[in-house]
This record gives C-alpha cells, sequence and structure tokens, in this order.
C-alpha cells in the first residue's frame, strides 16, 4: 500500500491510499497518520477510490486513528470507497463511526 499526501487546505490534510491496507500495510498507515498527527495535523480525508483491499487489521488501524483524531477534536472521513471496500465497511458496522463520502468534492464541503 501507498499512503500520499494530495493537499493541505486550511486545517484539512487529503491523502491517498493506493493498494491493499492488510495486517502488514496497516502499520505503515498508522505510522504515516501518527506522525502528521505529531506534525499538529488534526483533520484527514482519506481518498480511498485505489484502496483495492481492506483486512480487519485495516480496519482497526483505521479505527485507532479516528479516536486519537476524535481526541484532538478533530475529523476522520473517508472518500471514494471502491465497492468491495464499501461493502466492508457496512458489514463491519464502520460506516456508523466513520464519515464517508462518495467522493473527494462531497467530503470537503463539510
Amino acid at each position: 500500500m501507498e499512503i500520499k499526501e494530495l493537499k493541505r487546505e486550511n486545517d484539512l490534510l487529503t491523502a491517498t491510499l493506493n493498494g491493499r491496507m492488510d495486517a502488514i500495510t496497516a502499520a505503515e498507515f498508522t505510522n504515516q497518520l501518527e506522525s502528521w498527527l505529531a506534525e499538529s495535523q488534526k483533520s484527514f480525508t482519506i481518498d480511498c477510490s485505489q484502496l483495492d483491499y481492506i483486512s480487519s487489521a485495516g480496519l482497526r488501524a483505521i479505527l485507532i486513528i479516528a479516536k486519537k483524531v476524535r481526541l484532538l477534536d478533530g475529523k476522520l472521513q473517508l472518500a471514494a470507497l471502491q465497492e468491495s471496500v464499501q461493502t466492508v465497511f457496512e458489514i463491519s458496522g464502520f460506516d456508523k463511526i466513520i464519515p464517508i463520502f462518495a467522493n473527494l468534492d462531497d467530503a470537503a464541503a463539510q
């Protein structure tokens, strides 16, 4: 999995995930987001349009970051999930915990 910063606008950082988030790459995600949190960044939109797969470890990593962001009064939102990834979020109930938007424009409007 690859994580790229796309842009920072006001207090919101938009990043994209590319590939698969599994037990190995979930740690990369957590480390990168914690690094941005350490830089005082506290609000994120994650573009998942290129995320092909997410495992339970990936879901756990997102939940961990979401909790840390909430403690800082920030926000974590996801955008443009592929159908298979969206299904995993719906089955797990994570779509009720983390805001999910159809595309980056909808997420930016929040």
